[in-house]
C-alpha cells in the first residue's frame, strides 16, 4: 500500500468533476454509505444551457432514485415530431407528423428537456442531504496508481495518489487524497484519461454546429415539437425547453467562417448568438423568426465520433461520458449514455467496497459500457449522415429522404430511448433458462407493469418496488397460491430458498434483506386471497406482496404473466439487478442455477 508521510486525506471514492455522469455516480454510493469525495474545476456550477435531453429509459433510472418527479414538474415533456423539406417555392413545408419517440414499453414514452443545470441540482440537492458537497474550485495536479499487485487486488488499499489544488487559496493550496477507486468524470478532453495516456479511436468529422437557446417571436407552428428542418439552406432541430424557450441546433454551412482553419478550433471573435439566429431564419423561411431579449446560452462546435480504447486502469481508474466516448447531438444521447454509465458502475463499486462481491465484478462496467459506446458511434455516424445530406426534393432526387429519417427512427428505437439496451452474457448476464420468461429478456432492463398490491388492492408499478438501493430483487412468480397445490409448491420453494445451502443464507451477508429484497406476484385475484396467505418469507413487509389482477375500477392492471412470458402454472423467478437490468431467470425448481450466478460475482 503507498502510505504518505504526512497524509492528508483517504477516500473510498474521488470523482473528478461534477457535471451529469460525475454526480450520479456520487449520488448512489453516498446514500449507500460510502465515503465520496467530489471536485470540480468551475468556481461555480453551470447555470444555463449544455446538455438537455432526457430520454425515457434514463426518466426510469432517475424514477428509481426518487428524482424523476422533480424532473418532470421543472422539465418540458414533449411527445410529437414534425419533419420539414424543401418546399416548391424555396422554402419549407411540413411533411409528416409522428410520434417523436418510439418506446413502446417505456413507462415513460417520451423525452424531457431540462437545462444540465437543472439535471445537476437534481443530484446535488440530493446528495447535499448525505452530507456530500462538490468542492470547488478543485483540479487535480498529479496521479499516480500503485504498482503493487497487492495494493491493487485489495479492496482495502488505497492504491491511488491525486494531488489536488485549491483554486480559490491565495497560496494554491494543495492536499494529497488517497484513494480506493478514482472516476473521471471529465468531459471530451478528460485530464484523468490523458493522465492514464488511454487512446481514443475514431476521427474528427467536418460537420460545425451551432447551439442556441432563445425566446423566439416567430408563427413556426411547431415550436413546441421536436422539429426537423432540411431546407436547401441547411438543416435545423428545434427542441422545446422551458417556458417559453426553444433550442435551435443548425448545422451551419461549411463555409462558414466560425473556425479557424488553422487550428480547426472555433473562432471566438467571429461567432456569436446572432450570426447564429440569422442562419436559423434562413432555414425557417417562409417563416419568420426574431428573438425576445437575448439569447440565454449559445456554442459552436465540429463534432468528433470517437470512443476509449479503455474505460478503466487497473479497476481503479474508470472514466465515463465524454470523457470516454463522444458523438453528435442530434439524438441527444450525450448526457443519457454518460448518466448510465455511471449507473451502471455505481452499485458494483458500492459491493466491492462493502465486501460483498470480487473485484472480479467491477470488470463487467468496461465490458457492457465499452460495447454500448461502440455501438453508438456505428448509430450517430448513420444518424449524423442523414442530417448531413442534402435533402430530397424535386431538384435532389437522391437526397435524405423522411422515408429514411421513420425507419432510422422506429428501427432504432430501442436504442435512442435506451430501453432496448442489452448487455451481453457475462458473470452477471446469465441468459440459461430464457424460456421460463420469454418476453423478459435477460441483459435488458425489466419491462414496466402495473400489478396490484395484495394488501389493498391498489396499483402499483413493478419499477416502483425497484428502487436503486443497492439490492438485487428476487421477483417471485408463485402461480394462482388460491390452487391447493401451487400453494403447497409456494411454501416448499420458501423452504428451500431459506435453508443454510440457499443462496439467501450464503451471500446474504448475515441478513438476506441487506443484499435481496424478495417480492411474490402471485396469478391470483384480490378476492381470493389476503397478502398474509402467502409464506412469510415472501412477505417481509405488506407491500412485497403482489398480484396479476385488474384494480377495483378495472382500469389498470392484470396480463403481467403474459406480458413477462411466464406460465401462471409453472412460476418464475426473476432477478433483477441493482441497476434494474435483469441479470437471470429461473423455473422455480432450478434455485441451484441462482445460487451458481451468485457464486460468480458474489463473496458468501
Amino acid at each position: 500500500m503507498i502510505l504518505p508521510s504526512s497524509p492528508q486525506s483517504f477516500v473510498d471514492v474521488l470523482i473528478v468533476s461534477a457535471g451529469p455522469a460525475g454526480l450520479m455516480c456520487a449520488n448512489a454510493p453516498a446514500h449507500a454509505g460510502i465515503k465520496v469525495r467530489i471536485v470540480d474545476q468551475k468556481v461555480v456550477p453551470v447555470t444555463a444551457g449544455h446538455a438537455d435531453g432526457i430520454h425515457s429509459r434514463t426518466i426510469e433510472i432517475l424514477q428509481s432514485y426518487g428524482l424523476a418527479e422533480r424532473l418532470l414538474q421543472e422539465g418540458t415533456r414533449f411527445d410529437r415530431a414534425a419533419f420539414y423539406n424543401p418546399g416548391p417555392d424555396g422554402g419549407i413545408t411540413r411533411t409528416r407528423r409522428t410520434q417523436a419517440i418510439f418506446a413502446p414499453t417505456g413507462r415513460y414514452p417520451y423525452t424531457v428537456t431540462r437545462h444540465q443545470a437543472g439535471i445537476q441540482a437534481l443530484f446535488r440537492d440530493s446528495m447535499a442531504a448525505k452530507g456530500v458537497l462538490v468542492e470547488q474550485p478543485v483540479i487535480p495536479t498529479a496521479i499516480e496508481l500503485s504498482h503493487v499487485n497487492s495494493d491493487i487486488e485489495d479492496p482495502k488499499a488505497y492504491p491511488v495518489k491525486v494531488t489536488l489544488k485549491h483554486l480559490d487559496s491565495a497560496e494554491g493550496k494543495s492536499e494529497v487524497v488517497y484513494a480506493k477507486f478514482v472516476l473521471g468524470s471529465d468531459g471530451a478532453h478528460s485530464w484523468v484519461r490523458k493522465a492514464f495516456n488511454i487512446a481514443m479511436d475514431g476521427d474528427q468529422t467536418d460537420s460545425i454546429w451551432g447551439v442556441v437557446d432563445i425566446v423566439p417571436e416567430t408563427d413556426f407552428p411547431d415550436l413546441r415539437n421536436w422539429a426537423v428542418i432540411q431546407s436547401n439552406h441547411g438543416t435545423l432541430m428545434n427542441i422545446p425547453h422551458e417556458g417559453d424557450m426553444v433550442r435551435f441546433y443548425i448545422q451551419l454551412p461549411p463555409d462558414t467562417d466560425f473556425m479557424d482553419p488553422e487550428t480547426g478550433r472555433v473562432d471566438w471573435a467571429k461567432a456569436s448568438a446572432e450570426r447564429i439566429i440569422e442562419c436559423a431564419a434562413r432555414i425557417m423561411q417562409p417563416f419568420l423568426l426574431s428573438t425576445v431579449g437575448e439569447a440565454e446560452w449559445w456554442t459552436v462546435y465540429t463534432i468528433g465520433q470517437r470512443v476509449a480504447r479503455s474505460y478503466s486502469v487497473q479497476d481503479r481508474v474508470f472514466i465515463a461520458g465524454d470523457a470516454c466516448h463522444t458523438h453528435s447531438p442530434k439524438a441527444g444521447q450525450g448526457m443519457n449514455a454518460s448518466m448510465c454509465d455511471r449507473h451502471n458502475l455505481a452499485w458494483k463499486l458500492v459491493y466491492v467496497l462493502r465486501g460483498w462481491a470480487k473485484m472480479s465484478l467491477l470488470k463487467t462496467y468496461e465490458s457492457e459500457r465499452l460495447k454500448y459506446a461502440r455501438d453508438l458511434i456505428e448509430f450517430d455516424r448513420k444518424w449524423s449522415k442523414l442530417f448531413r445530406d442534402k435533402p430530397q426534393s424535386e431538384a435532389n432526387e437522391d437526397g435524405a429522404s423522411q422515408e429514411e429519417f421513420l425507419r432510422m427512427l422506429e428501427t432504432s428505437n430501442g436504442f435512442m430511448s435506451g430501453i432496448g439496451i442489452r448487455y451481453e452474457p457475462s458473470a452477471i448476464v446469465d441468459p440459461g433458462h430464457q424460456s421460463c420468461a420469454s418476453k423478459l429478456t435477460v441483459g435488458e432492463r425489466m419491462i414496466p407493469h402495473d400489478f396490484l398490491g395484495a394488501a389493498n388492492a391498489i396499483p402499483v408499478n413493478i419499477h416502483d418496488m425497484l428502487p436503486s438501493d443497492t439490492r438485487f430483487k428476487i421477483l417471485v412468480f408463485l402461480g394462482d397460491i388460491s390452487v391447493e397445490a401451487t400453494m403447497d409448491r409456494a411454501r416448499a420453494l420458501a423452504k428451500r430458498m431459506d435453508a443454510p445451502e440457499g443462496f439467501l443464507k450464503r451471500f446474504g451477508q448475515g441478513a438476506h434483506e441487506k443484499v435481496f429484497d424478495v417480492l411474490s406476484i402471485c396469478a391470483t385475484t384480490n378476492d381470493k386471497m389476503d397478502f398474509t396467505d402467502v409464506p412469510k418469507l415472501f412477505r417481509s413487509h405488506w407491500s412485497k406482496v403482489l398480484l396479476d389482477d385488474q384494480d377495483m375500477t378495472d382500469r389498470g392492471g392484470g396480463g403481467g404473466y403474459e406480458a413477462y412470458g411466464i406460465d401462471p402454472a409453472e412460476g418464475a423467478i426473476v432477478v433483477v439487478r441493482p441497476d434494474g437490468h435483469v441479470g437471470k431467470v429461473a423455473p422455480l425448481e432450478h434455485l441451484d442455477d441462482i445460487s451458481r450466478y451468485f457464486a460468480n460475482f458474489l463473496q458468501e
